[in-house]
């Protein structure tokens, strides 16, 4: 589903060849990353051991940013950045036990200084607004395993029994810029 609007946007974006939104801005990548959106879906998964939980209210904050701020685009060059963080936001608030942001950073491909930046970013986006009603979470659970149903034809989304996944395995990426700009007006070319 994330990858339909990103695909959509793209096409948007290069068709306007203008970024209106300016509030997403600080997740805005230079250029795309080398992993596909569902790779890396699976690796924060399988590395960070997080509960599916934290990729559905993930998923609830960032319709809560777009809804915000309607001008922003979610794009091949802000999600992974986005995904990763309110990922790590959902950790904290649901999960008892978690790893820390340097841990998520490794995993995500991005420095800590810029994970713990883009944390902070997404809590004021989201004024702090960090709690999901358990009739919320319902809703975007079953809209969620429809769409898993539409694509793959699955009934349900599950987790795998084990995923004791040492540390030391994570294999390095990259999703970062060797040339990040702060300001989001030189972030499209």
């Amino acid at each position: 589903m994330l990858e339909r609007l990103v695909s959509r946007n793209d096409q948007l974006l290069h068709g306007s060849g203008s970024w209106l939104g300016k509030s997403l801005g600080p997740f805005h990548g230079v250029r795309e990353p080398g992993i596909s959106l569902e790779k890396y879906i699976e690796r924060i998964y399988k590395y960070t051991s997080c509960s599916p939980s934290c990729f559905v209210v993930g998923f609830v904050y960032i319709d809560r940013v777009l809804h915000k701020y309607p001008d922003s685009l979610l794009v091949s060059l802000n999600v992974h950045r986005l995904l990763l963080t309110s990922v790590l936001v959902a950790s904290k608030i649901l999960d008892d036990v978690h790893y820390n942001n340097a841990f998520y950073a490794r995993v995500g491909g991005v420095s800590i200084t810029e994970l713990n930046r883009l944390e902070i970013e997404l809590l004021f986006l989201l004024d702090f607004g960090v709690t999901v009603s358990s009739r919320v979470f319902e809703s975007y659970c079953q809209h969620l395993e429809k769409e898993v149903v539409r694509c793959n034809g699955a009934a349900a989304i599950e987790r795998p029994a084990t995923t004791n996944t040492a540390t030391d395995d994570v294999t390095e990426i990259s999703v970062q810029d060797t040339h990040i700009s702060s300001s989001p007006s030189q972030l499209v070319d």
